[in-house]
């Protein structure tokens, strides 16, 4: 049997957790870590647990959700954090994206939607909705990436579209029948290329220089 998800809760109010934490319980593949009330706290517990995946509140006392973002990208944490928010203004997700989530999900999901945005980040993709996507890309610099997409080459042009369509490192590998490894240096280079800092970036880019399938 597959090891489980590895879950941190970051949200300021209990019940929110409490409620995640039942939501979450019932399900084999996914175990809740632990919990953390801010920010701050969310970075030093995320240090010290290495869940897979982060359930990280925006509107937080002291350090908030973004910061906590950043700041653990700054460490190379390597948590795929997934937002989970009451507020659904493109001024508030927009922000989170940019620092870094993998995606977001409203405070009312369903539960079973809930699971299946954690094992969707957990497995790679990148959960947007079409408005924030559109958000996103309106607010990158007219510049950014401009005239480096010729420096890829035709197989990381092939993963880049792949990454645009949502897919996993092990979706792309089994699509182009290269293995994980192989994928991931793709990545990478696709990455150091074109000067970006992370997937979601990299899909953008896709989308907005007519990359992606």
């Amino acid at each position: 049997m597959a090891e489980a998800i590895k879950v941190l809760l970051v949200d300021d109010h209990q019940v929110v957790r409490r409620g995640l934490r039942t939501f979450l319980e019932v399900q084999d593949d996914i175990e809740v870590v632990g919990e953390a009330s801010d920010g701050a706290e969310g970075v030093a517990r995320a240090e010290e647990l290495k869940p897979d995946v982060v359930l990280m509140d925006v509107k937080m006392p002291g350090m908030d959700g973004i910061d906590a973002l950043r700041r653990l990208r700054e460490l190379a944490n390597p948590a795929r954090v997934l937002i989970v928010t009451s507020f659904t203004e493109q001024r508030t997700v927009v922000p989170a994206l940019r620092a870094g989530a993998a995606g977001y999900v409203y405070k009312d999901v369903d539960p079973d939607a809930l699971a299946g945005a954690i094992r969707s980040v957990h497995a790679g993709h990148i959960l947007l909705q079409p408005e924030v996507a559109g958000a996103l890309l309106s607010q990158e610099e007219a510049n950014s990436g401009q005239g480096r997409g010729g420096s890829l080459t035709e197989r990381e042009r092939e993963v880049l579209g792949l990454i645009a369509d949502g897919r996993s490192n092990r979706e792309i590998a089994r699509a182009l029948v290269l293995s994980e490894k192989t994928v991931k240096t793709h990545v990478s280079n696709i990455l150091m290329k074109l000067d970006l800092a992370d997937r979601t970036q990299a899909a953008l880019w896709a989308v907005r220089h007519g990359a992606a399938g």
